[in-house]
């Protein structure tokens, strides 16, 4: 024991002593001074460093900071340089102004970097290589005021920021010419081998010559890992074939030589080995740190086209880069699927810990973030999938769960029984379909979740505060049969007791039922875990969309004639704004992963079991939500004698006597949209044009037993991952 503690507290010690050496670097402007004092030049201090010139500027400026091992070699040359040129009574600023002291951060608090502006639409990239044949990287005033190793004083007013972005990148789409395209149209040379050797491009991706990096998107989290993405050119330069013959596993065989090659050279891969998205890594040390890269292989199918449509992964590199960098800015880099990019999000967004240091021993020590979930937790019986070990010791191998001993609060499938048309209703002449702009995000905004593990409770009264599970009775609740059932996915009745979320259970009580649950697994620990998440991907989602031409001031009219034409606007962009949409509902679905692999077992744990953020229950709470939402603005129309003949997840089908939305979305006297109802518009929860179908078409899909809601825009909604 006593050895591993001294071990632990070596470990802990060359932690601190690296983040005083990160701290031991004087403000960009001194670096500058001290340089130009010494008569030096960025050349000399590149070639001795063995770096770029770029990089010292970029050093100088601010826009980057020197990594290990060129830290500690730049930290002891200006150390040198300081001795020998100290700051004297010609060249110390003048005090602090009350301004820039606030702005002034402190030693234990490194000036946040901005994040990267908003890269110009794909359309740009050929004015921009056209405009840059040798792309330099642009040069930046340095921000701010001046914060060296010491209680520095600042310069009364600092230069005002460049608008040129900064050179750095998230990703670069490599082309097989051995160039990497990157943010801008900034095209990066790839050094000799890196083009055509897996372990070489890897090393350059890390140095400071590539900058490829994003910053953290919370003070606690980890920067984003570059990200490298082999067109099918660079997949076969670098020795990969263009297809994978483990068609099952999506993975390259272990005895690959390029996977040897990164084996020899000290690189590991993780547990899902050398795929569409592969992640090489070496462990962390104290001396090098984070060393890791994400890789994309297009051949291989790593952009979707469910998620990223048909033709992106063929479009030329630049087009690609500028693409993706939209996305990474946007939402984050991506880390593999968009349903995986939507998981990593929220842990980007709300780190499970922090560095805190202990009052008692004054040591620094892992701590969690209030508000995160910080360690995976066993899921309540009812929230388990079938394939769980938690229901695998409840129950027999072949048995079938009953509604009083699952949790089923799935999306809607429900059409409407075609005896219950009226005659008003047959004689219309259409079938329109509105669709719930990003439902789920909507659903998750401002939603209290839990975040540790459930706990029994034999005879609970209810409260819609507390988020869970409960078994209640809600086969008596009257309900008008022309609208759906809010209580099932399938919209019938339940027909006796079972097992609901909290939002679906307060909604019965909204609507005077006497809620009496019997039993519950509740989750006290709680809060608004996806509100940070919600807020990015509707911040993203709203930023493409206006770049798309659909913006929030535009009236009903001329929102339906922007979206009609938006996807035509920019291709790409309309990309962008699938793969958006994607990563909301996939970042959800991903919350209960089921196990995958022909070599499963019921009843076995799986991996994604380990991880935090494998969480049914918030799945099953995000889902419920979206449900009510949904059938409260439905009840809301049929007081205006509107109700609908098909719902498919977050698309209502209505009769109507003309083609558009407008002819029979109900409004007040003043002409406004019904209070409650569904409303035109781009925001998230309001409602587009989904499609429009003759009335006989629709009526002839009910007769079959088929859902028109899947078919209202002429082709199967699940094509278009709808």
């Amino acid at each position: 024991m006593p050895d591993e503690q001294e071990s632990l507290f070596a470990a802990v010690d060359a932690l601190l002593e690296e983040a005083a050496a990160q701290d031991a670097l004087p403000h960009p402007d001194e670096r500058k001074r001290l340089r130009e004092a010494a008569g030096l030049s960025q050349d000399q201090i590149a070639k001795a460093l063995s770096v770029r010139r770029e990089t010292v500027t970029s050093w100088e400026t601010g826009r980057t900071e020197p990594r290990p091992p060129k830290r500690a070699a730049y930290t002891r040359l200006l150390d040198g340089l300081a001795t020998l040129h100290p700051i004297n009574a010609v060249n110390t600023p003048t005090p602090p102004t009350p301004d820039t002291a606030a702005a002034t951060p402190t030693a234990a608090t490194p000036p946040t970097q901005p994040p990267p502006p908003a890269p110009p639409t794909v359309n740009a990239v050929n004015a921009v290589n056209a405009a840059q044949p040798h792309p330099q990287v642009p040069q930046a005033t340095p921000p701010g005021p001046p914060t060296p190793r010491t209680q520095p004083p600042s310069r009364p007013s600092p230069r005002p920021a460049s608008p040129t972005p900064p050179p750095h990148t998230p990703l670069a789409v490599l082309d097989g010419n051995a160039q990497a395209h990157a943010t801008n149209g900034l095209v990066l040379p790839l050094p000799p081998k890196a083009a055509t050797d897996l372990p070489t491009l890897i090393s350059w991706a890390l140095s400071e010559d590539a900058d490829l990096r994003s910053p953290r998107l919370h003070r606690n989290g980890k920067d984003g890992d570059p990200l490298l993405v082999l067109t099918a050119e660079a997949t076969e330069a670098l020795g990969l074939p263009l297809t994978l013959a483990d068609r099952r596993g999506l993975r390259l065989p272990d005895d690959h030589p390029v996977v040897r090659r990164l084996a020899k050279a000290k690189w590991q891969l993780t547990r899902r080995g050398f795929g569409p998205w592969a992640r090489v890594y070496r462990p962390a040390s104290p001396t090098t740190g984070r060393q890791c890269v994400q890789l994309a292989v297009l051949p291989w199918g790593a952009l979707d086209p469910r998620a990223w449509g048909e033709e992106t992964a063929d479009l030329p590199a630049p087009e690609i880069a500028l693409l993706l960098t939209t996305y990474a800015t946007r939402v984050l880099t991506p880390r593999g699927s968009t349903a995986v990019t939507g998981l990593e999000l929220m842990t980007a967004l709300r780190p499970p810990t922090r560095a805190a240091r202990n009052p008692e021993t004054n040591v620094w020590e892992s701590a969690p973030v209030p508000g995160s979930l910080t360690r995976p937790v066993d899921p309540a019986p009812p929230e388990a999938p079938d394939e769980h070990p938690v229901v695998a010791a409840l129950y027999p191998r072949a048995h079938q769960r009953t509604p009083d001993q699952v949790l089923d609060e799935e999306a809607y499938d429900w059409i409407r029984d075609p005896e219950l048309l009226t005659d008003a209703e047959c004689a219309r002449t259409h079938a329109v379909g509105i669709d719930v702009n990003m439902a789920f995000a909507a659903a998750a905004n401002r939603l209290t979740v839990g975040l540790g593990p459930a706990v029994h409770s034999p005879a609970p009264r209810f409260d819609p505060k507390v988020p869970g599970c409960w078994l209640a009775d809600l086969s008596s609740v009257p309900l008008d049969p022309r609208l759906p059932n809010p209580f099932t996915p399938h919209g019938k009745p339940p027909t006796g007791p079972a097992w609901y979320a909290t939002p679906t259970l307060a909604y019965a009580q909204e609507l005077g039922h006497a809620v009496a649950p019997t039993e519950a697994w509740l989750r006290p620990d709680s809060g608004s875990y996806l509100d940070a998440w919600y807020t990015r991907l509707r911040d993203a989602y709203m930023a493409t969309m206006a770049d798309l031409g659909v913006t929030a001031d535009l009236t009903d009219e001329a929102f339906l004639r922007a979206m009609a034409v938006h996807k035509q606007h920019d291709p790409a962009l309309a990309s962008v704004l699938s793969a958006i949409k994607a990563t909301v509902k996939g970042g959800i679905g991903k919350l209960r992963e089921r196990p995958q692999g022909a070599g499963y077992r019921p009843g076995e744990a799986w991996p994604a079991l380990e991880r935090p953020t494998w969480r049914p229950d918030i799945r099953a709470a995000v889902i419920s939500t979206a449900r009510v939402n949904m059938h409260r603005k439905m009840r809301k129309l049929a007081t205006a004698d509107l109700y609908p003949i098909a719902v498919l997840s977050d698309c209502a089908v209505y009769l109507s006597d003309g083609p558009s939305p407008l002819d029979f979305l109900p409004r007040t006297p003043d002409g406004k949209p019904l209070p409650g109802g569904f409303r035109l518009g781009v925001s998230p929860g309001m409602v587009k044009h989904e499609g429009t179908q003759p009335l006989l078409w629709a009526v002839g899909l009910l007769d079959e037993g088929h859902n028109p809601a899947r078919h209202i825009k002429g082709h199967d909604a699940a094509a278009d991952g709808e």
